[in-house]
């Protein structure tokens, strides 16, 4: 077996007071991905953020408290990519991929657009040249799997209220179909999505009124994978027992030998 832990932490100094990384050294991850740090590695001196066991890259963005992305894996990678030549990825810390045997392993913070136009439109010029990127990593001769916020719904089933969502950012048509042509046209697969079909699962909850107590929620955090590794995934959990971030981490366990 095979686990991939990805989770927003939406600060990682925050979720480690709310005891994220209590729960984590409790759950034997293979490789653990991390979205929004919203840290300097310099301000991570405390070696909570080192777990034990773990190799950890942290990948910083050059604006303070903002975006981000880490990977923790047992196994040390034989390769570390953080850099994409594109500025938005590689200003903001949005990607970082560690290469094992055979197997890659991405975690990535695509942009948000709820917050005004300007921020929709950086998103929307984000998708296009990510869609090619994700067409040449189909191209190479490995598995992936990708950990991602995605800040997009792809199915009326993966949101509570997707009567009213329709026209906000995160469940507009264009992005659920930019969804489509990554699973459609460049093959990729929604682990989650092939391991259950039920309802009411969701990633993360608005802090505005009762949305975490009602589960009123958007899945906005997927696992994508080639294709080789469609029906290797064992089993999913959603962990709500605490709350460390506004998502909550998501855990999948694949039929998978760890790289050697």
């Amino acid at each position: 077996m095979y686990r991939v832990i990805t989770c927003n932490t939406n600060g990682i100094r925050a979720a480690a007071r709310k005891g994220f990384f209590t729960w984590l050294a409790e759950q034997n991850a293979d490789v653990v991905c991390i979205q929004e740090i919203k840290a300097k590695e310099v301000q991570l001196t405390d070696s909570v953020f080192y777990p034990g066991g773990y190799h950890c890259y942290y990948n910083e963005a050059n604006r303070p408290g903002y975006s981000g992305t880490a990977v923790f894996c047992r196994r040390q990678p034989d390769k570390v990519i953080t850099r994409l030549d594109w500025a938005i990825i590689d200003t903001e810390g949005r990607y970082i991929q560690v290469d094992f045997p055979g197997l890659s392993v991405v975690s990535l913070y695509v942009p948000s657009g709820s917050s005004s136009d300007a921020a929709q439109a950086r998103k929307d010029a984000f998708m296009g040249p990510f869609f090619e990127h994700l067409a040449a990593l189909k191209r190479k001769r490995r598995q992936f799997i990708i950990c991602a916020d995605w800040n997009t719904c792809h199915q009326n089933i993966d949101l509570k209220n997707w009567r009213s969502n329709k026209k906000n950012s995160g469940f507009m048509p264009h992005e659920r179909a930019w969804l489509d042509r990554i699973y459609d046209e460049l093959g990729w697969i929604d682990i989650f999505r092939e391991i259950t079909p039920d309802p009411d699962l969701y990633t993360w909850w608005s802090n505005r009124g009762q949305a975490w107590a009602n589960n009123v929620g958007w899945r906005l955090d997927y696992m994508l994978v080639t294709p080789g590794l469609s029906g290797k995934g064992l089993r999913q959990s959603i962990y709500r027992s605490e709350r460390f971030s506004d998502h909550a981490p998501l855990t999948i366990d694949f039929d998978l030998v760890p790289p050697a």
